[in-house]
C-alpha cells in the first residue's frame, strides 16, 4: 500500500470516515457537519486515517482521531494530530479538549493533560458529545477527559 496522503476531508469521504471511525468504536455523529475541519489520510483512494476538530468559538474538541489496522505502527496517527493542533493555532483557538477511552497515554506526548466536564469552556459545552455524556455519567466516569492550551 503506498504512503497514505493527508488531505482536507470532502463530502464523498463521509463513508471511509464512517466505516473507520464505526471499526474503532468511535461516535459518527456530526462528522458532516464539522466535515470542514476534518482531515483524511488517503490511500489509493480509500480513508485509512481520519482526525476532526469541532469548533466552539475559540475552542474545539479533538475527535475522531483513528487510523486504520494496516496503519498502525507507522506514525500516521500522530502525524494527524500534529496537523490538527497546528490548524487549532493558525485558526486562533485557544484550548483543545478531548474524551479518550484509552488512548490518555498517547495524547499526552501532545500535551493534552487530564481534566474534569467542568473545566471545559462554555463554548466546548455545546457540542453534542459534551451534552450527551452528561446525561450518562455512568460512561463518563470511565473516560478521560483532556485539554491542550495552545
Amino acid at each position: 500500500m503506498p504512503e497514505p496522503r493527508i488531505r482536507p476531508a470532502r463530502a464523498e469521504d463521509l463513508p471511509g470516515i464512517e466505516r473507520l471511525l464505526t471499526s474503532e468504536s468511535l461516535p459518527v455523529f456530526e462528522a458532516e457537519r464539522f466535515l470542514d475541519a476534518f482531515w483524511v489520510a488517503d490511500a489509493d483512494g480509500e480513508v485509512v486515517g481520519v482526525v476532526g476538530l469541532e469548533i466552539y468559538e475559540d475552542t474545539a474538541l479533538l475527535r475522531s482521531v483513528a487510523t486504520a489496522a494496516s496503519q498502525r505502527g507507522a506514525g500516521l496517527g500522530g502525524k494527524l494530530c500534529r496537523l490538527a493542533i497546528e490548524q487549532a493555532r493558525q485558526l486562533g483557538l485557544r484550548t483543545l479538549y478531548l474524551f479518550t477511552m484509552n488512548a490518555a497515554p498517547f495524547f499526552a506526548h501532545f500535551g493534552f493533560e487530564p481534566c474534569e466536564m467542568e473545566d471545559f469552556a462554555e463554548p466546548a459545552r455545546r457540542s453534542t458529545q459534551y451534552s450527551g455524556l452528561l446525561q450518562a455519567p455512568e460512561f463518563v466516569a470511565h473516560l478521560t477527559k483532556m485539554r491542550l492550551s495552545l
